[in-house]
Formats: C-alpha cells, sequence, structure tokens
C-alpha cells in the first residue's frame, strides 16, 4: 500500500499475542490485558452472508472496489461501486474484520 500526503486513512489496531503467548516475565498488567482481547470476547461481525443492507460508499479501495463501513467502522467491500453512490447489497462472504457483498439495486 502506498500512502500518499493529504490522503485520509483509518487505522485500526489489534492485539496480535495471545495469552499463551505471554512470556513469564512480563508485568502482572501486560497479562491482563493480553488476556482481554481473547478472540472468545472479540464481538461478531455485524453482518451475516445473505444479509441485504442499503448503504452509502464511502470511498475506494487500492483495487477500485468501494468500500463502507457499518456498525462498530466494520468494512464490507463492494465492487464496481463508487464513493456517494447508495447501493442495496447482498453480503455474500463474511469474516473476522472485512465483509464482501455484491450489489443488487442502485439508488438514484
Amino acid at each position: 500500500m502506498t500512502v500518499n500526503p493529504g490522503e485520509v486513512y483509518h487505522v485500526a489496531v489489534l492485539p496480535t499475542k495471545t495469552e499463551d503467548a505471554v512470556d513469564d516475565h512480563q508485568g502482572t498488567a501486560s497479562t491482563a490485558a493480553l488476556s482481554s482481547s481473547s478472540p472468545a470476547e472479540r464481538p461478531e461481525p455485524p453482518v451475516k452472508e445473505g444479509e441485504v443492507r442499503t448503504v452509502t460508499i464511502d470511498t475506494l479501495g487500492d483495487q477500485g472496489d468501494g468500500i463502507t463501513r457499518v456498525e462498530r467502522g466494520y468494512v464490507v467491500i463492494v465492487p464496481d461501486a463508487e464513493p456517494d453512490e447508495e447501493v442495496t447489497v447482498e453480503i455474500d462472504t463474511v469474516q473476522s474484520n472485512v465483509a464482501f457483498a455484491s450489489i443488487i439495486e442502485r439508488r438514484e
């Protein structure tokens, strides 16, 4: 990914260690912080496969696909969509941090 001056970027900071990976020499505070972000406690994605939603495309991704965000900033990628376009989509694939959707109707 290329970062361009003057562009606005959204960044998420996610934990990379699990409780099992904690070094015994680390302090109690860091052990508590790591265990509180275990996968079992992460919220489920706010969309489900097959769900239909009307969304407004925020921006284009690196591959030219439309990007929108829904609850909690969860990203939905919509191919063949343009920024500021309002579309009705069907969620095709859901992953922990992103979903992919197909346009079923374009709003005017």
